[in-house]
């Protein structure tokens, strides 16, 4: 995993308390406060959750003071910790997954966050009961019009910094900045007005994962206090705002919240990754030969990196004697020279990198050197809930929709370009102790999901299984992804 983030602040002599020691609650002790918590959120009118980087430690991110994480190791002079996953593969855990199904249940009225590792807005908490107080590492913006763009490729610089990219609504073109503070940066007042807003509204805040140690954000939550709320602390670690909380709870915050889901009788719903690429293909003719490319890019431009695709090999079942090419360089691009009368099938097998779920898909294009005329436009979040429910339906991903055809300017009277933007499920996480659907019952009626055999998607994409203990005292597990 890229920890970019950490490497790229700038010197702080005092980050405070670090290699800070975990408590766990007893089981029994810890049970009632799960009860306890549930009953909380059950009758509350205004919840907010505030969360820090224990949210996100068992989707692959280190923490920062725990006892393995960044700054404890840095201090103790062993740099940063390694991870199994590069950083835009990481995958929403249980308590971010818990958080959707509460929003959608209208019981959580907000989500404020310190971390900038984008897995709230992955999940699917709505932008706009989100703030996020340290910045985004994949969200960059534009100082002139306020424009927002989240990328599926973590941004290159942090500290407010432009970065290699312009911005294109309604023609503005300003220099886009990074959104992800350093340490002197003052917190966006955009984000902290809208905190402030509905601490101050809340009977309840939901601290989970934090150490409640960074300046202004940690004394947030202590603004419902003063309006009648309470706060409710979730952290392996103590924290210095104990002493005002109603609850302190000392346990994996997985573990507690799929607690409180289970006594609220409320479903975790499975999370599928949508990622989204683009093919351009172009052609200028002749009066015999036609000379085409085509090209696997990211639809954030270009020359933007395009992390999910390791490499792109393109065939030509239907014609022998074309050479088949393997691109490995990005953007991957493929240009041919081919007689104008005879069309031809091209085949993209994209392979995918590491993290993704499925090794591979494989995409049909026939060229035939004519001008397009179906052009199409579809609603990106119909197309995404469709490739959802498919993905969900079929227990694999590797599917893949049609977003968006559309005709590109081009450098001659004689030549054409076209893109073609795709939408595929990359990811399908269940999460454990909450089923599925019904479905899953009937497909394996004694609920020993373990015992699933593996699943091919038709094109031959094995869609594999892992599992990550929460910890070696339960048997609850955090995830199978399919």
């Amino acid at each position: 995993m890229s920890l970019g983030y950490a490497q790229k602040l700038s010197y702080k002599e005092d980050v405070g308390s670090v290699g800070m020691p975990e408590f766990f609650d007893p089981n029994k002790l810890l049970q009632q406060k799960i009860e306890k918590l549930a009953r909380m959120i059950e009758k509350s009118k205004h919840l907010v959750a505030f969360t820090g980087a224990g949210i996100s430690t068992s989707c692959g991110i280190p923490d920062f003071r725990g006892p393995k994480g960044v700054w404890t190791l840095q201090h103790e002079g062993k740099g940063v910790p390694q991870a199994s996953l590069p950083f835009d593969r990481a995958m929403p855990s249980i308590t971010h997954m818990a958080l959707v199904a509460l929003e959608k249940a209208g019981i959580l009225k907000f989500v404020i966050s310190q971390n900038v590792d984008s897995l709230h807005l992955r999940s699917g908490i709505p932008r706009e009961k989100l703030s996020e107080l340290h910045g985004n590492s994949f969200r960059e913006v534009c100082p002139s019009c306020g424009a927002e763009y989240v990328r599926d490729f973590e941004v290159e610089t942090i500290g407010l910094k432009e970065t290699p990219r312009r911005c294109s609504t309604n023609n503005c073109r300003s220099r886009l900045r990074d959104s992800v503070l350093d340490w002197e940066d003052e917190l966006p007042r955009k984000e902290m007005n809208l905190a402030e807003k509905h601490c101050q509204m809340a009977d309840v805040v939901l601290c989970l994962g934090t150490s409640l140690q960074i300046t202004p954000a940690c004394n947030l939550p202590l603004k419902s206090v003063r309006g009648g709320g309470e706060i409710v602390i979730v952290n392996l670690q103590q924290t210095p705002k104990d002493k005002k909380a109603k609850l302190v709870i000392h346990g994996l915050v997985d573990k507690v919240i799929l607690g409180v889901m289970q006594i609220l009788s409320m479903r975790i719903p499975p999370y599928v990754r949508i990622d989204l690429f683009q093919i351009i293909y172009g052609c200028n003719t002749g009066s015999k030969y036609a000379r085409w490319s085509i090209k696997v890019c990211s639809v954030h431009g270009e020359s933007a990196p395009l992390p999910f695709i390791k490499s792109v090999e393109v065939s030509f079942p239907e014609r022998p004697e074309l050479k088949a090419a393997l691109l490995q360089q990005q953007p991957f691009s493929l240009k041919r020279e081919l007689i104008r009368t005879r069309p031809v099938k091209v085949v993209l097998k994209l392979n995918f990198s590491d993290g993704c779920a499925c090794r591979f898909t494989s995409i049909e294009l026939p060229v035939d050197f004519q001008a397009s005329a179906d052009y199409i436009s579809r609603e990106r979040n119909v197309v995404f809930q469709n490739l959802r429910d498919t993905a969900i339906e079929s227990e694999c991903c590797g599917h893949f929709s049609v977003v968006e055809k559309k005709m590109l300017s081009a450098p001659a009277p004689t030549a054409k370009r076209e893109s073609m933007t795709y939408a595929i499920a990359t990811n399908i996480i269940e999460y454990a102790g909450v089923p599925l659907s019904n479905r899953l019952s009937k497909f394996n009626p004694k609920g020993k999901r373990g015992s699933r055999k593996v699943k091919l998607l038709g094109d031959g994409n094995v869609v594999k299984k892992h599992e990550d203990v929460i910890s070696a005292e339960t048997p609850m597990k955090r995830v199978r992804a399919y």
